[in-house]
């Protein structure tokens, strides 16, 4: 059975109703990572892996939501929206909160949602959550609300509710993703730009470490600590400097002396790392795919010397590919910590690297490495069925 008639199926079992359908994807972002709430580039894709929900609208302002691939429930009110020891809930309830203090004008809703987007694994299951559901209230209640405003909102969900201090990047593509392209966001101005990635000889390769270190959540607000600090030191000679998107090489060769060596670093990586986003932009338009798999090596360089948000196995699976021809590029991809590394490899070779890679993690670290390949597809959208639920 499909995903989209599984849960359908399982919503109507349990609300006796037909219910409006929205898909909302993961993404994987090509290159351009810890750059977003640094307000630079980066260059994300969704992905054919999904997150569906059914929902329809209630007459009282209750909620009941219903996570399928957990087997589990929640209840709360619109009037009473507390933070869940489970954990799942505040990323929707995260979102029915922006709606709220935003004084839309929504009820109560009875919604079940499940998918097939890896937990942990980087491509951004929590904002497929924050901006699907954030896109049916808008599409159920007819609000009206435009797209940029809903990235917005999923995005302070997590902000806020959350309690994770994300960047815009994984709403941004949820809501912007297109067939076939990528797309570079300027995470300051907030403008974008696609560019067609539909390679006929290559595919986007992932493979799950199946490792989630617990210093994930805690090092990602450390690394913006430490941005903020290093901006603060640039902000003595270059007043105009706010982000480390303002920032040169150049200019941060000046002040490497008033810094210490580890914000000096997280520096370097971020702003060589916007640099590498416009390249890379730059060989796509080419046609030019090894040179911008060369760009997602010294990326993962970067992230695991300089920024040092990788682990023994990601940088195992990188070393693995560095020196294999039908590997184009190679790099962890997310947070970091573990997840996936995102690969460009050559379709014909990529079983059998795929279990020469598996064996060798396996012998390494006894853990059985996961492999999705997958496509590039089309950003969050309601999936037209016989009947919609009446508002």
């Amino acid at each position: 059975m499909s995903l989209v008639k599984s849960v359908t199926a399982l919503f109507q079992d349990k609300f006796k109703v037909q219910p409006l359908v929205v898909r909302s994807p993961g993404r994987v972002n090509l290159i351009g990572e810890h750059t977003d709430y640094n307000m630079g580039y980066v260059l994300p894709a969704a992905i054919d892996k999904a997150i569906l929900f059914a929902i329809t609208p209630r007459s009282d302002r209750q909620c009941h939501v219903y996570a399928m691939d957990m087997n589990d429930e929640h209840e709360f009110s619109l009037d009473d929206l507390r933070s869940s020891k489970k954990g799942w809930p505040n990323y929707l309830m995260g979102v029915v909160d922006q709606f709220v203090k935003a004084k839309y004008s929504i009820r109560g809703f009875n919604c079940v949602f499940g998918g097939d987007i890896p937990i942990g694994a980087g491509m951004s299951s929590s904002a497929a959550i924050e901006a699907g559901l954030a896109f049916a209230l808008n599409s159920m209640f007819n609000l009206q609300i435009d797209a940029l405003s809903l990235v917005k909102l999923a995005q302070k969900a997590e902000n806020e509710f959350v309690g994770v201090r994300c960047g815009i990047m994984d709403q941004y593509i949820n809501i912007f993703g297109k067939q076939d392209n990528v797309l570079r966001i300027d995470c300051r101005s907030l403008e974008y730009h696609y560019y067609p990635f539909a390679f006929n000889t290559i595919s986007l390769v992932l493979f799950n470490t199946q490792v989630a270190h617990s210093l994930a959540s805690s090092e990602y607000n450390r690394r913006r600590e430490e941005c903020g600090e290093g901006v603060e030191v640039l902000k003595k000679t270059y007043p105009d400097v706010r982000y480390l998107r303002d920032v040169t090489v150049d200019m941060l060769q000046t002040c490497k002396h008033q810094m210490n060596e580890t914000i000096y670093r997280r520096c370097k990586y971020v702003v060589e790392e916007n640099d590498r986003v416009l390249q890379a932009c730059g060989e796509l338009e080419k046609g030019n795919l090894r040179t911008f798999g060369r760009l997602m090596k010294e990326t993962h360089l970067g992230l695991s010397r300089d920024y040092e948000v990788s682990c023994k196995e990601l940088d195992f699976l990188v070393e693995q590919l560095q020196d294999n021809p039908h590997v184009y590029g190679s790099r962890m991809m997310g947070g970091g910590f573990g997840g996936c590394t995102i690969n460009l490899i050559e379709n014909t070779y990529i079983e059998q690297i795929s279990k020469s890679v598996a064996e060798k993690y396996k012998h390494r670290f006894n853990i059985d490495l996961k492999t999705y390949i997958t496509t590039i597809g089309s950003g969050t959208h309601r999936i037209k069925t016989k009947e919609h639920a009446a508002v």
